[in-house]
């Protein structure tokens, strides 16, 4: 979600997106340069920033302390995405997105560890926003409905819901790419929190799939890359392939050269609005950053 902001936004405003970082080895404030690297700043941040480079990535636990040191070392920001944030209370920010998973509504769930939850469920209230995530692609008007109702979606908030669109895999190194067919057989080498469409998808479009499967955010190491190679060579079938996600590619790229030619392939994903909203999901969104503005608190 962060990314299709980022591609609907960066032209029309100047924008900088700060994140925590998650289980990258520094801590405190840091601003993603040409010399940064995973460890430094955390996978997700690291994904941004290759694939965005002319968009600003800073790191910090404490976004209110991120913030000022983010406007201070690029004054010019005029719109800044909190990745993952709706529970620090301490930022009031202009405009609340809250995603919620269409197979784990935070009505049904809890906060963690019990649940998924980062916050209490009637927080909900505080969204302007509401995208109901990994939708079926054939979600009908009737279950939208009912999906809102089950919500409670204030009169003032904003429901928009999603599918998960997966794009033609590139090679890690080489980026080439290789159109998805049901005859390949595919090693899918996770480190992702819930790889469930992924796998979802894997086994409706590929011959057949194995699964290296690793923890969130996983730091791979040489021996787990000579693992998964031993993996893939026993694959007896001639079309294979050894198949990851960005979040995980940006942590094996450092693997580059023992990976060279070997076919280990990356998907990308990104949201797909259903019953086409999604203009109307990033107008709201560029009237709300134009009204900000207007009242002088945003340009100047």
């Amino acid at each position: 979600m962060v990314e299709f902001l980022i591609k609907a936004l960066k032209n029309e405003f100047a924008i900088a997106i700060i994140s925590r970082g998650y289980k990258r080895k520094t801590k405190g404030y840091a601003l993603a340069n040409e010399t940064s690297t995973v460890l430094q700043i955390g996978d997700e941040p690291m994904q941004f920033h290759i694939k965005f480079p002319d968009v600003p990535v800073a790191v910090g636990e404490e976004r209110l302390v991120a913030i000022p040191q983010l406007l201070h070392d690029l004054p010019s920001t005029e719109v800044i995405i909190l990745d993952d944030a709706f529970q620090h209370r301490s930022v009031l920010a202009g405009l609340n997105i809250l995603l919620t998973d269409y197979n784990n509504l935070f009505s049904r769930d809890w906060y963690l560890p019990t649940g998924d939850l980062r916050d209490e469920p009637r927080s909900y209230k505080r969204a302007d926003i509401i995208v109901v995530t990994k939708c079926p692609m054939e979600i009908e008007e009737a279950e939208k409905k009912q999906v809102s109702d089950e919500l409670h979606v204030l009169h003032e908030q904003k429901i928009f819901f999603s599918a998960i669109r997966y794009g033609t895999p590139y090679h890690l190194v080489n980026k080439n790419i290789k159109p998805v067919s049901d005859q390949t057989e595919v090693l899918l080498v996770t480190g992702i929190a819930n790889p469930r469409s992924l796998k979802k998808f894997v086994f409706e479009n590929y011959s057949t799939y194995y699964q290296a499967a690793y923890n969130d955010h996983h730091i791979y190491t040489i021996d787990d890359l000579k693992e998964i190679i031993k993996r893939f060579h026993s694959i007896s079938a001639k079309d294979k392939i050894i198949l990851t996600t960005e979040k995980d590619a940006v942590r094996l790229s450092k693997f580059h050269n023992e990976i060279g030619d070997l076919p280990f392939y990356v998907i990308a994903v990104e949201p797909e609005f259903l019953f086409k909203e999604g203009e109307a999901f990033t107008t709201v969104i560029a009237n709300f950053i134009r009204h900000f503005g207007r009242n002088g608190n945003l340009r100047r």
